[in-house]
């Protein structure tokens, strides 16, 4: 029987050390340019000389218009390839491989960290309130997405590095396109189970055409979603089957999503051989393992002992530990484990520990599990700065500090907080909310009332994508024979911004006259030059770009097309 200390080849020709491995961890420490620094260096120089069979690195982005947290990490090119090499080097240093995890967030995309609007297989939204819908990709952003794939990959290897991990779990894209309830397509990459395979199958093969035999290629991908009508395990079966036979070197099982965290093990009521198995997806694993094939097998989520993990892999149900959260609070949790240090790893338990009746609240429930991805965070933080982690950091003090950085937004399932820096232009932002809804927007609705208007300023009604109801917002607005221009001045924090991502369909009064139309966000739209045209006098152009630096609002370029007359 395998144990915990043995090696373990994989089919590319690498071999790893032992059996523990430390999952990916999102650690929010890219820099200004989305580039790994000395932070990262130190973290995984810890993490190297942990005793870990193999490290896999928190989700790098292979697209820096789409982000899923502030502080990503995203390869594009070779631009950041001495930063990359300098991580890859600090990491490898314990003689442990070290592989990137791969990642696009499709619908998951962070509002805060991005001002894209997010793109999906199919244009549905998530459940989590205050994230915009996203628009579905076009079969030519597919494919690009695809090459980008492969092209991160090969920078990857480049710099030294063992491996890649393809994120195919936890709601990003990838899962997005398995999953029927995110993609809805009925062309080439969906429709039925096959079809909704095609692009992660495609994702593999264009790493495979960029990167040498012995550069490593797993994946981790969801055992199931959890949600009505998503992925299931039969799917996921079939997918594990498929990939088995494009020679993929090690499968990582998971699950959830950010709608339905079963990878925190929080919303899920798990069998009594599961709360003994330790680990949440073992029953799965058991079924999978003959589809499987000789590819082998990693779980992770909820193994603490090591006799919990010495019985799963001697029973043949994994070949591969993963350790997520326990590894930010532990950093040498497996040399400890194989060497005899420890027993078991009992990491905190992280919550604000709410009466069950306030438990159970919606929001409360998202802040909760916020938190305990943020306190963790918070750890990996502290190693980056060069600091042990401290198990014993009281939550309230995380707490605080999120809802410091994101006020009410802390309490919607974000998976990590804001800059510094957010909070200067978060301030701002809630002072000219309070001025436009106290001061400027009566101000218009008077003057409306009374009969005065201007050429500019009038009023958009969007639907409320919480309420339902109609709400209006005055707005300045440039007509033109199909439509209207409109600058959102701040974008996806706007709340009818929001409105407009979750449903398009508005209504603009020009003049005396209601006119219906579609809005559509253009955040490639050079958004300074559109709103010089705004300017009542070509003299007063000019100061288009130094009010928006004075106001420091991240704008974004709506056009309105109307419906025929």
């Amino acid at each position: 029987m395998p144990t915990l200390p043995d090696q373990l080849p994989l089919a590319c020709g690498q071999v790893l050390p032992n059996r523990i491995m430390k999952s990916a961890l999102s650690e929010g420490l890219g820099n200004s340019e989305l580039a790994p620094d000395e932070r990262l260096e130190r973290l995984y120089r810890r993490w190297g000389a942990g005793g870990f069979g193999l490290v896999v690195t928190g989700n790098v982005m292979v697209d820096s218009r789409h982000l899923g947290e502030p502080g990503n990490v995203a390869i594009e090119d070779e631009r950041h390839l001495d930063a990359l090499t300098r991580w890859a080097k600090a990491g490898k240093e314990g003689g442990t491989p070290v592989w990137v995890q791969l990642n696009h967030p499709g619908r998951q995309a962070n509002p805060i960290a991005t001002r894209h609007r997010p793109v999906a297989p199919s244009a549905i939204a998530l459940t989590i309130p205050g994230l915009p819908a996203p628009r579905a990709l076009t079969e030519d952003e597919i494919l690009d997405i695809v090459r980008r794939f492969g092209a991160a990959a090969r920078v990857v290897e480049a710099a030294g590095f063992d491996g890649v991990q393809i994120h195919g779990a936890h709601g990003y894209l990838v899962s997005q396109f398995l999953s029927p309830i995110s993609n809805q397509r009925t062309d080439a990459w969906g429709g039925d189970p096959e079809r909704r395979a095609r692009f992660v199958l495609e994702v593999v093969k264009s790493i495979r055409a960029q990167v040498s035999p012995g550069f490593a290629l797993g994946i981790k991908l969801n055992s199931a979603d959890f949600q009505r009508g998503g992925f299931t395990e039969e799917e996921s079966r079939d997918v594990v089957a498929r990939l088995a036979a494009e020679a993929v070197d090690l499968i990582e099982i998971s699950g959830g999503s950010y709608e339905s965290p079963a990878m925190m093990g929080r919303p899920r009521t798990v069998a009594a051989s599961t709360r003994a198995r330790e680990a949440y997806f073992l029953d799965y694993a058991e079924t999978v393992r003959r589809v499987a094939g000789s590819t082998p097998l990693a779980v992770t989520g909820g193994f603490r002992t090591e006799a919990g993990m010495s019985d799963a892999v001697g029973s043949g149900l994994c070949d591969v530990v993963g350790l997520g959260r326990p590894s930010a609070v532990f950093p040498t949790a497996a040399g400890d484990l194989l060497t005899g240090r420890t027993e078991a790893l009992r990491p905190p338990h992280i919550s604000l520990g709410l009466p069950p009746r306030l438990a159970a609240n919606g929001n409360l429930k998202a802040f909760d599990g916020a938190l305990d991805l943020q306190w963790h965070t918070d750890q990996l933080h502290l190693i980056g700065a060069g600091s042990d982690p401290d198990p014993a950091r009281a939550p309230w003090r995380t707490a605080v500090q999120m809802v410091r950085h994101h006020g009410v937004d802390a309490f919607r399932a974000k998976r990590s907080a804001a800059p510094a820096a957010e909070d200067k232009a978060a301030r701002k932002f809630r002072r000219e909310r309070v001025l436009g809804r106290y001061v400027m927007n009566p101000a218009v609705r008077a003057l409306s009332r009374v009969g005065v208007r201007t050429t500019l300023a009038t009023e958009i009604e969007t639907i409320g994508r919480k309420s339902g109801q109609p709400r209006r917002v005055p707005v300045s607005v440039l007509f033109d024979d199909d439509g209207a221009w409109i600058i959102c001045q701040h974008g996806m924090r706007s709340g009818w911004g929001l409105n407009i991502a979750a449903n398009p369909k508005v209504v603009v009064r020009q003049g005396d006259r209601w006119r219906t139309g579609v809005a559509e966000f253009l955040p490639d739209d050079d958004v300074v030059a559109r709103a010089a045209t705004f300017a009542p006098h070509p003299a007063l152009a000019p100061f288009t770009r130094s009010m928006f630096a004075v106001l420091e609002t991240a704008p974004v370029t709506v056009r309105v097309t109307f419906a025929a007359d």
